[in-house]
């Protein structure tokens, strides 16, 4: 890699430099400068976490080489102020609650602040297509929309500025109050750290060769080669585990690197640790590996068939069943005055959070395996790790960093492992960020489910019976599988009073990407299904889809599929509440879109259709000028 010497401003200070001629302007500030706040969430100009001024107009920096901006005046969210001292849009960021993991918030506030420096009087409509190149995982917008338009009414003296600090503090609860969090200061200044900002003296960089493909055995692993490169200083695989070779949340069945074979493409093999990010993946790419390809298995239904076994040690594919049974269905559905009977699947989905996975790893100066990472789930991890690494658990500590976003996908164990090698072989510390591409291919996703459904009902409305069927995808690993089998067979049949259900859960390994955590996990497939098909009822019956669902939810004094008492049973509050707030038209539901009166009252949004993002008038028709 060659140099380059560079002169420029940034934040107001004159600054010489050389650096490396292939940085892009995103690599130049954090690596070069440690202006962190500036973030890396995509790596392609999607995301806007990396957004910074050059001469006065916003841009994301990693789409901008080091050397197109020499000479160029840089301005970074540090530069909008600090903790001590905020900018009127960092304080009412702060004010409205808009920063929750935090990891967009900086590229937010110099959206924000771009907006309000071209138009100081934006609209909502206006500020919402300004910041458009920003995303944010965790909000839904709201109350970054909110801030923006606080911080536009006080630099306009249309509000004072006492606003940023009318905060509440409640008598009894914390729910629904605005109460300041402690936090937030140091992530709209773009201050706080996250794992792939940290550094410290001596830090190696972690690269990982992941297979290409779904399943396959491992004939031959050629290191020879990686291990010659400049740079690196130490290289890792399955038999440098010097403990128990497997973790899991539920089932303990994944290896921290793959022993003789893999079981779906990302899966890693190698680790290399070198002095920098570039040196470690020319090793990984040196690398020579021979595979023998084994049949694989990408549908679950061919799966539970057990003719190709992915773990032969437990010799079957099915990872979890989970059966429940209340009342006699088939008497039920016999006197049942409707039958309905239907299938739903839900798709795999990406968890997005904005922060790639990263972390890091050191052993400290008592000899504790150390390792700082965004991870959801850290007393177990630790456990798990000292089983890894042949430590008695006061040899190991986890730090849980700031989570840029999870949603349940840092809950798995997938690189941890590794960082840990590398840096008990080494004896430095090793640091691993993923880029967006490597965080998609490898990490656990929500699981792909296929549930057949049965639903008896009396011509009233009232529910008599209910079978359900749900078949999930876990992947190559088990994960979070079998929670998530209990989730869905519990609480699948939804908030409601069936007196005869048969419900049955089934997750199983396949060869596509393992499946895990998710927010509502297990639940959401299943009572997916089971509001659909009290939808499909109340159109068959000509009964309103809310009054369906009051004449079976259950009251205080019910027993739920499990057999539990509810002491206590809101859904009917919840039911009506949600009623009056959508100002929701009643009857049966015929109607669709524009046609309904209750689509453009004051509280809704219009229609999802082209042109959604127009103004109207408040009775669906659009304001063309």
């Amino acid at each position: 890699m060659s140099n380059y010497d560079i002169k420029l401003t940034v934040n107001g200070e004159k600054i010489k430099k050389t650096t490396q001629s292939h940085y892009r302007l995103l690599d130049f500030l954090r690596e070069d400068l440690d202006l962190t706040g500036t973030k890396e969430g995509c790596g392609a100009g999607e995301c806007g976490t990396c957004s910074v001024f050059i001469n006065g107009k916003l841009v994301k920096s990693c789409l901008v080489p080091v050397a197109k901006v020499d000479g160029a005046k840089i301005d970074t969210v540090e530069g909008l102020g600090n903790p001590e001292k905020m900018s009127e849009l960092q304080k009412a960021f702060c004010a409205t609650g808009a920063s929750q993991c935090g990891f967009c918030i900086p590229g937010m506030v110099m959206a924000a602040t771009s907006t309000l420096r071209n138009n100081p009087k934006a609209n909502l409509e206006q500020i919402k297509e300004e910041m458009g190149g920003n995303i944010c995982r965790c909000t839904g917008y709201q109350k970054i929309f909110d801030a923006v338009e606080m911080a536009r009414d006080v630099i306009n003296k249309e509000k004072p500025e006492k606003v940023f600090d009318e905060y509440e503090k409640p008598k009894n609860s914390f729910i629904g109050a605005n109460v300041k969090r402690i936090d937030a200061p140091s992530k709209v200044t773009g201050r706080l750290k996250y794992a792939a900002d940290m550094k410290m003296p001596n830090m190696l960089h972690m690269q990982v060769l992941r297979s290409d493909r779904p399943h396959a055995k491992i004939l031959n692993l050629d290191l020879s080669k990686a291990k010659k490169f400049e740079g690196v200083r130490g290289i890792v695989t399955c038999q440098d585990v010097p403990g128990i070779d497997n973790f899991g949340v539920f089932i303990e069945d994944q290896p921290v690197l793959a022993k003789d074979k893999v079981r779906y493409v990302g899966e890693a093999i190698v680790a290399v640790a070198a002095d920098t990010v570039e040196q470690a993946r020319d090793a990984i790419n040196a690398i020579k590996i021979k595979y023998k390809d084994l049949p694989a298995l990408y549908d679950p239904e061919e799966s539970l068939k057990d003719k190709i076994i992915l773990h032969e040690h437990y010799k079957t594919n099915l990872v979890k069943h989970i059966p429940i049974r209340k009342g006699n269905t088939k008497e039920a559905l016999e006197k049942a005055d409707i039958i309905i009977e239907d299938e739903f699947s839900t798709q795999p989905v990406e968890h997005a959070y904005l922060e790639p996975m990263a972390g890091v790893s050191y052993v400290d100066q008592d000899g504790v395996l150390t390792i700082v990472s965004p991870s959801q789930n850290i007393t177990h991890h630790r456990h798990m790790m000292a089983k890894i690494m042949n430590l008695p658990i006061h040899k190991v500590r986890f730090i849980m960093s700031p989570v840029g976003g999870g949603f349940g996908g840092k809950e798995d164990m997938i690189y941890q492992g590794m960082l840990a090698l590398l840096a008990t072989k080494t004896r430095h510390p090793i640091k691993y960020v993923m880029t967006r591409e490597e965080d998609i291919v490898s990490t656990a996703k929500r699981h792909p489910s296929r549930t057949k459904y049965k639903m008896g009902l009396t011509k009233e409305g009232r529910i008599l019976a209910a079978e359900i069927s749900m078949l999930a995808d876990g992947g190559a690993y088990g994960c979070s599988t079998e929670g998530v089998m209990r989730k869905a067979a519990i609480l699948g049949a939804g908030p409601y009073n069936i007196e005869n259900l048969k419900m049955d859960t089934r997750g199983v390994y396949t060869n596509n990407t393992p499946s895990g955590a998710f927010r509502s996990f297990g639940a959401l497939q299943t009572e997916f299904a089971t509001e659909s098909m009290l939808d499909i009822a109340a159109e068959k019956l000509q009964i309103d889809p809310f009054e369906i669902r009051r004449i079976n939810a259950f009251v205080k004094g019910n027993f739920t599929h499990t057999k539990q008492e509810l002491n206590s049973a809101s859904i009917n509050t919840v039911l009506n509440e949600l009623e009056t707030l959508s100002k929701w038209e009643q009857g049966s539901p015929h109607s669709r879109g524009n046609s309904r009166k209750d689509t453009f009252s004051e509280d809704n949004r219009d229609a999802c259709e082209l042109g959604a993002r127009l103004k109207t008038n408040g009775n669906g028709k659009r304001v063309t000028k």
